[in-house]
């Protein structure tokens, strides 16, 4: 591309269409079938940002499917092939694919976690990361002091409050498309779980309020990686010989909201910090309330009293469930839409995209007016010195030693011609 070319293609416009790439990581197709928040997103992001006009290219496992362009990353998401092991070598695959097509792109999304770091920091086409994990774990605290100069997107006004040094770009918390969710106006008799077979999403809590409170609990978790197994056959296997403890395993979306509308509430009683908690917002958007510890970004989700109850221990979880009647689970869902709407979390990022760009444009713009000429450009140069002509005085006839006098000096080699410098 010419340089004028590409400095009309990097203009930045506020309404011209942009070119997008987004990164997905390869375990689960985008959309996924069941498990996969991170996945989830991509997906929203991807089919809204093509309904809107730009041109979306989506890097994910190759049975995905998305509206606009794919690049297979890998040929079969790695789940589905019954792959179990550390996937960081296909994440970074992944990484490289992209990286060879950025000129494709005005902006490149990556969300492929920390592993991301070196092309948002390389890579010339602007990288902007949206972090979905916990961030003080696994060695992340020391690539975060050491990337401080990249833009990142928070989840949560929680996930980045330990790092406010870097270069974070906004906090725009998830948005899904609710509106199809099935609603009941009426409590159900049942309390629900959604999550990962994992002690970080408050399971033997669940279970032991539902004993508490003799209640029924349907638990619907992912079981895939040989510590969840484990945990699931400590943990959950036991506890299932209660005709009151039902474990269904991993439900597709349409089965997941069925089973979150008619409980009476779903539990979120784990104590790690939840980055985002899209199991939240999936819940109130059926009308069912939340009861949730007080951990991570779920206080930003939940409003106490009125989409649930935050609670610190089991005692209070309990008394939270004998105020799950004063609650309006219509309002509770017509919160949820208005809050975490996918049109909503696409106008943020479209923002962040559209800056990015217009920041690459300014210093571009900026380097090409102090760029020093390069060999093999022709530079205009500046007029040579006008040069007096040389004039000969004939020797005075009186005088035999005079000789031919100059008035002027000859001009030097060097006179006359532009300096290098």
């Amino acid at each position: 591309m010419a340089d004028a070319d590409r400095v009309v293609a990097l203009r930045p416009k506020g309404d011209r269409p942009l070119k997008i790439a987004l990164l997905a990581p390869p375990m689960v197709p985008v959309p996924p079938i069941e498990y996969g928040g991170t996945e989830r997103i991509v997906a929203v992001l991807e089919e809204e940002l093509t309904r809107r006009g730009h041109k979306v290219t989506t890097f994910a496992a190759g049975d995905s499917e998305v509206s606009g362009e794919l690049v297979a990353t890998v040929e079969q998401s790695l789940w589905a092939t019954g792959y179990r092991g550390d996937i960081s070598n296909y994440v970074v695959l992944s990484i490289a694919k992209v990286w060879a097509q950025h000129e494709r792109f005005d902006v490149i999304h990556s969300h492929a976690e920390t592993l991301g770091f070196l092309l948002a920091r390389y890579c010339p086409t602007p990288v902007v990361t949206t972090l979905h994990g916990r961030l003080d774990v696994s060695g992340i605290p020391l690539l975060l002091n050491e990337f401080r100069d990249i833009p990142l997107i928070a989840i949560s006004e929680n996930q980045p409050r330990w790092w406010p040094r870097n270069h974070w770009r906004a906090v725009i918390h998830h948005g899904l498309p609710l509106a199809g969710a099935p609603f009941s106006d009426r409590p159900g008799k049942y309390l629900a779980l959604v999550g990962r077979m994992t002690p970080d999403k408050g399971i033997v809590d669940a279970i032991q309020l539902a004993k508490r409170s003799r209640m029924a609990l349907k638990i619907a978790a992912k079981v895939h990686d040989p510590a969840e197994h484990a945990y699931f056959e400590e943990a959950v296997r036991p506890a299932l010989k209660s005709k009151k403890i039902e474990f269904l395993g991993s439900l597709a979306p349409p089965e997941r909201d069925t089973m979150l509308a008619g409980a009476y509430a779903s539990l979120m009683l784990g104590a790690w910090p939840e980055p985002f908690g899209l199991t939240a917002i999936e819940s109130l958007a059926t009308g069912t309330p939340v009861i949730a510890r007080k951990a991570g970004a779920l206080p930003e989700i939940i409003e106490h009293g009125v989409d649930g109850f935050l609670v610190d221990d089991l005692t209070e979880a309990e008394h939270a469930l004998s105020l799950v009647p004063t609650l309006s689970r219509r309002q509770i869902r017509e919160r949820a839409l208005e809050r975490f709407s996918v049109v909503r979390m696409v106008d943020e990022y479209e923002q962040v995209y559209r800056d990015l760009i217009a920041e690459r444009f300014g210093r571009e713009q900026e380097a090409r007016s102090t760029v020093r000429p390069r060999l093999g450009v022709r530079v205009a140069r500046p007029p040579r010195p006008a040069i007096e002509p040389v004039v000969q005085v004939p020797p005075a006839a009186t005088s035999p030693l005079a000789r031919p006098a100059e008035v002027k000096a000859r001009p030097t080699a060097l006179q006359g011609r532009p300096r290098d410098n």
